[in-house]
């Protein structure tokens, strides 16, 4: 099994360098973390007084490992979730934050828990996930990846401008399609023609 700093690691690799899209919410951004959680975490790396996008460029792959492994991954308790769901999970919740627990609960009320939809990880939640689990032990994993999924294609139906994300510009799968389907078993992967039919009112 990973290690929570080889799944850091990994999550890097595919965030990538820095970059600045108009079209991203998060803004100014280097390995997956963005401007906004190094103002909220106060870490001023040029030590001018100001948070900046200064101080994302200058953001290492160590400092970038350290801040998800505390802040993404035991803060918000992932680490006490099921091992199956841990990468998966803390992947999302980089990329997504709290919405990542939320689809999360959103499947395991689907399964028929009663749980909140809160976008916090509670007793009830770990609780929920591993009663699951006990269910379904071969499924849980990709049931979630599927989710996630879903929620990348609708979230892109709702804005056009993060369309670019699950639909690359030949029509093949973005990034976010791809990256969901990483931790999905290979069975439930689309076929390029399946995504074509789901991005299809896209133009």
């Amino acid at each position: 099994m990973k290690t929570v700093q080889k799944i850091a690691s990994d999550i890097i690799a595919r965030e990538g360098g820095y970059v600045d899209d108009p079209d991203d919410l998060g803004g100014a951004t280097k390995y997956g973390v963005t401007i906004g959680t190094l103002r909220r975490l106060g870490i001023d790396n040029d030590g001018d007084g100001r948070v900046t996008s200064s101080d994302v460029r200058l953001i290492t792959r160590a400092q970038a490992t350290d801040i998800y492994v505390e802040h993404y991954f035991n803060g918000p308790r992932i680490d006490e979730l099921p091992p199956v769901l841990q990468a998966s999970v803390f992947d999302m919740y980089v990329n997504a934050g709290s919405n990542a627990v939320r689809i999360l609960q959103r499947l395991l009320v689907d399964m028929g828990q009663r749980i909140s939809v809160d976008g916090v990880i509670g007793p009830k939640t770990i609780e929920a996930c591993f009663l699951a689990q006990s269910l379904a032990p071969h499924h849980l994993a990709d049931a979630f990846g599927i989710a996630r999924r879903n929620y990348y294609y609708a979230l892109a139906d709702r804005r056009p401008k993060s369309r670019k994300y699950a639909k690359r510009r030949d029509g093949g799968k973005g990034g976010w399609i791809t990256r969901a389907e990483d931790f999905i078993s290979p069975r439930y992967h689309l076929t390029q023609a399946e995504h074509a039919t789901r991005v299809a009112s896209w133009g």
